[in-house]
């Protein structure tokens, strides 16, 4: 037998609980179907055999859910820090003792390949860990002094907060979100993605399994417009934590306008790789194929836009195309797979269109450019990885979100040209620099319109550091206690420290 036949029983053994139960949604610490009786199909992109009938959550389930996390909310704010601290790593030693099933599971739902997914379960406990160490000071303010006056700080958990996750990598990103939330002391309304909802499920269990008092965590699964528009518009909800589309984002926070929420969020992005003519070419090549291609293309901070200085565009754009050519296109459990399907075939089919748009548009297609239908690849949403040459920053393959492994190469000219490049799109998520000029590096990354910038690295995240994008990429900041500035009130108590001179109205 194998490995690929090995992984394979035992993903299925994993999905059996799912194909015999279904996904319900998970309230007050029990599983529970949605009020309606209603349920819809969750189907694996690998050949559209069905994985799951799933709860179709609406308005009413999102209430009953937003009450359990209401009325738990109390107990766990109150809380001792240590306490949260300790049941937060027991749930990080529960997510890596289930590691195996979270990563076999998370192929199957999702179409990402065994050799990024194996190491989900892994980064989602890092996370748990990460902010559980933080919990006991989570709370904890500042001493300002002032004349006369001495200004203490200290922060309070927001209250009840709903989360909204996607469907590329969902399990490592929800732990991202809701592990600073439950360290802060908020209690928790997840809505996974439709498109990708069977680890969610396995993570709450995970979580109570632990010890995570009951109605601390709930999980709703459902579709934007009923379970997620209920989610960002109720009022027991003070804060949303958003991952996704830029337009989704705009509409959650018209939705959450009336209730004055807090929001977070994650959005799309068209992210720029400039590779300098100093640089080093290999390094830069291996790193923009990386940042494009693992993932299947499906990651906010992908390097989809390929600025390369002219003088070295075409030995470069070369490279990258080779490389490209010869990444392996598998099943998603065959540990020499790369590049597995994409999550579904509405999202398949809006990468497909590039294709058409690419050579309308005038650019040239290097490599790829069609759907993967070798043997049983026909059944799924498989998509060669792909590079657009003689490309311009005028076409829509260079301004439009794509998300898949679509690769659009822009020569440039000088320096400034780059940076206009660079900028001449509505996203500002992330940004890539190749070059061995260190002013260079720290004049040109002053200027990029980026949230977060790797200078001659791929994008390599360090757990305290901030991340999030600016203009249409989204709004705050995750990591290290910028988490915590979203899911906690800071309080300002003023202490008069003398008998200084109180103004008198009346005469």
């Amino acid at each position: 037998m194998s490995t690929l036949e090995q992984n394979l029983a035992k993903a299925n053994a994993y999905l059996e609980r799912f194909k015999n139960d279904g996904v319900s949604n998970y309230i007050d610490g029990r599983p529970v179907p949605a009020a309606s009786g209603k349920t819809f199909e969750s189907v694996s992109p690998i050949d559209m055999a069905p994985l799951a009938d799933v709860a179709h959550g609406d308005a009413e389930d999102i209430d009953r859910a937003a009450k359990a996390a209401k009325d738990a909310f109390a107990e766990w704010r109150d809380m001792d820090g240590k306490k949260r601290k300790q049941i937060l790593h027991n749930v990080a030693d529960a997510i890596e003792a289930h590691a195996e099933q979270i990563a076999f599971t998370e192929c199957m739902d999702t179409g990402q390949s065994l050799r990024f997914m194996e190491k989900a379960a892994l980064r989602g406990a890092g996370n748990f860990r990460f902010f559980a160490d933080r919990a006991p000071q989570a709370r904890d303010g500042q001493a300002l002094q002032a004349p006369n006056q001495l200004n203490v700080t200290s922060r309070s958990p927001i209250g009840p907060v709903g989360l909204i996750t996607p469907w590329n990598t969902p399990f490592m990103l929800s732990t991202w979100k809701i592990a600073p939330a439950l360290a802060a002391g908020c209690t928790v309304v997840h809505k996974p993605a439709e498109f990708s909802p069977l680890t969610a499920r396995l993570l709450v269990e995970i979580a109570e399994e632990a010890g995570l008092p009951k109605g601390v965590w709930n999980t709703v699964n459902g579709f934007g417009e009923g379970a997620g528009k209920a989610l960002t518009e109720h009022p027991d909800i003070k804060a949303i934590g958003f991952v996704g589309e830029s337009r989704t984002g705009q509409l959650i926070q018209k939705q959450g306008a009336d209730t004055l929420k807090r929001f977070h969020f994650e959005l799309g992005g068209k992210n720029a790789v400039v590779v300098f003519e100093d640089a080093d070419l290999d390094r830069a090549a291996d790193a923009a194929i990386f940042m494009i291609y693992s993932l299947n293309g499906e990651r906010c901070t992908s390097s989809s836009r390929l600025l390369v200085a002219e003088s070295v565009y075409e030995e470069f754009t070369a490279k990258v195309a080779e490389r490209a050519a010869n990444i392996k296109i598998g099943h998603p459990l065959d540990p020499d797979t790369v590049i597995g399907p994409l999550i579904h075939p509405s999202h398949e089919e809006k990468v497909l269109s590039y294709f058409d748009i690419a050579r309308e548009e005038g650019a040239t297609i290097a490599t790829g450019g069609e759907k993967a239908t070798d043997g049983e690849l026909g059944k799924g949403c498989y998509v060669r990885p792909t590079l657009f040459t003689n490309a311009n920053q005028s076409m829509r393959i260079a301004s439009e979100e794509i998300f898949g492994p679509v690769l659009t190469a822009i020569p440039f000219k000088d320096e400034a040209e780059a940076l206009a490049l660079s900028n001449a799109v509505e996203y500002g998520l992330a940004g890539y620099v190749w070059t061995s000029d260190v002013t260079r590096a720290l004049r040109f990354s002053d200027k990029m319109e980026a949230g977060m910038i790797w200078i001659n690295s791929q994008n390599v995240r360090h757990l305290p550091a901030p991340f999030g994008g600016v203009k249409y990429s989204g709004v705050g900041r995750d990591g290290g206690d910028w988490s915590f500035d979203f899911y906690m009130e800071t309080k300002n108590v003023a202490f008069a420290t003398d008998a200084h001179s109180i103004p008198k109205l009346d005469s």
